[in-house]
């Protein structure tokens, strides 16, 4: 595809449109927009502007402009995705939505938040607390992540197992198309049959289809009581394997994570905190939710009853500020343990699991490389580190591919896909185009030419066009 550059007319009908203190253009202004959260050199591009936009209009008279003129759009939130689905590799603008950050509403009739999609996913659910309600999305990111992102990524996070991912609690939409028309997806309501479900084709998209400008979020009673407990276990077969006894004892867990020791031990010297066990331990962290002491206290009995006659090693009553800070810095601590790595969002059947674990075990032994894990464990997403650490460049960037094939290769042959909740972007385009279904990826094409007829936004992404 050949599209224009953003040459001096276009800065300034930008600001015309922004004003000029939010067009972008100087290097040093856009090194922040030129990468996300994955590392290395290679990932980074430089965008010919940045444009803020401050409302829907605004964002709509960017994407008209940009339309026109055939230039790439690239929708940004806060930039912490990890599969450069906001980077710039086709030069154009870098369209962010930081200052798009209110709280628009909070309706109690209807139990729900309409939010613009710069606004943090803790301020969303501090600002649902605050009036004695649940938004049960809870990326790990959530402390810097946007809304805006969760629903382009479909994110998921920690508490999916009970109540699901973004695209679970997103009821509405007003979607910038790539025409720079205006839609509303959706709206306030609980159910919905009315022609296509353009809302749920739309969130997920890694903004391939448009830009959300406003978005209606699902509230939930407050729970009423929530306990956090943490099983220690000798081996990552042992503690994977209690996940599904406990979802057949009848407790529907708030959520069920899984850390390995390798990357127990990295969160702790990250944190300079002493872990329990870190020096043998397998983590299974289990919340469980009730209405009443008693019925908590019956949910944690059972837990307890289960781990120990699967040989635990310990089950704590956990310190939820402590033990969340140590799973929620699993991607910090390998960061800081080595400067670029590979974070893979493998997702497959829950029973797979275990040999997924064990898989990854192997593969970090055949190629040299540290693979450090944590999952999602009852709802099937591993997240795996894959660490650089001393290896030469030229070393990595040989093995790495090599190593994703053959991950790949084992995933989907247990029925699984490449990613759980990170999304595709640029960094796994080739990958999804040598594992997707062919059909699939005709179909999304299709959807793709004929909702941005002239490829502007976002391209490169998820696929090739």
């Amino acid at each position: 595809m050949k599209y224009s550059k953003v040459d001096d007319r276009i800065v300034a009908e930008l600001q015309e449109i922004v004003g000029a203190k939010y067009v972008l253009t100087d290097r040093e202004k856009l090194e922040p927009y030129s990468h996300d959260a994955v590392t290395g050199d290679k990932h980074v591009c430089y965008p010919e502007a940045a444009v803020l936009p401050a409302t829907t209009a605004e964002v709509a008279a960017v994407v008209r402009l940009a339309n026109r003129e055939v230039i790439p759009v690239v929708p940004r939130g806060a930039g912490t995705g990890y599969a450069c689905a906001a980077v710039a590799y086709e030069g154009g603008i870098v369209l962010s939505t930081e200052r798009m950050n209110g709280i628009l509403e909070i309706d109690d009739a209807n139990m729900v938040m309409v939010v613009e999609p710069g606004v943090r996913t803790s301020e969303v659910q501090e600002a649902a607390a605050a009036k004695g309600y649940l938004y049960a999305g809870e990326p790990s990111s959530g402390d810097s992540s946007f809304i805006g992102g969760n629903v382009a990524t479909n994110a998921g996070g920690i508490k999916a197992v009970k109540y699901g991912t973004t695209r679970h609690q997103v009821l509405g939409l007003e979607l910038v198309t790539p025409e720079g028309e205006v839609v509303m997806l959706g709206g306030k309501l609980r159910k919905e049959t009315t022609g296509y479900s353009l809302i749920q084709l739309a969130i997920g998209a890694e903004g391939t289809l448009g830009v959300a400008t406003k978005v209606i979020l699902k509230l939930l009673p407050k729970p009423a009581k929530v306990m956090d407990l943490l099983a220690i276990f000798p081996s990552a077969a042992a503690a994977i394997a209690i996940v599904p006894k406990i979802m057949h004892a009848g407790i529907t867990p708030l959520c069920v994570e899984f850390m390995d020791n390798k990357g127990i031990r990295c969160c702790e010297e990250f944190l300079g905190e002493k872990l329990p066990h870190s020096e043998d331990g397998y983590y299974i962290i289990v919340s469980v939710e009730g209405e009443s002491d008693e019925a908590l206290e019956n949910q944690c009995v059972t837990i307890d009853e289960l781990c120990e006659a699967n040989g635990s090693l310990e089950v704590l009553v956990a310190d939820p500020a402590k033990i969340w800070k140590a799973r929620k810095s699993f991607g910090e601590a390998n960061r800081a343990r080595s400067l670029i790595f590979s974070a893979e969002d493998i997702v497959v059947p829950i029973a797979g699991i275990p040999d997924t674990v064990a898989y990854l075990g192997e593969l970090g032994e055949k190629y040299g490389v540290t693979i450090h894990c944590v999952a999602h464990a009852a709802d099937g997403n591993v997240h795996a580190d894959i660490l650089k650490e001393e290896l030469p460049l030229a070393a990595w960037e040989d093995k790495l591919p090599k190593l994703q094939e053959e991950l790949y290769t084992f995933v989907y042959g247990l029925g699984g896909k490449l990613s759980g909740e990170h999304g595709i972007g640029r960094k796994r385009l080739e990958l999804m185009e040598k594992f997707a279904d062919p059909v699939e990826l005709k179909m999304m094409r299709a959807v793709k030419k004929a909702l941005d007829p002239r490829g502007i936004m976002n391209p490169g992404k998820i696929f090739r066009m």
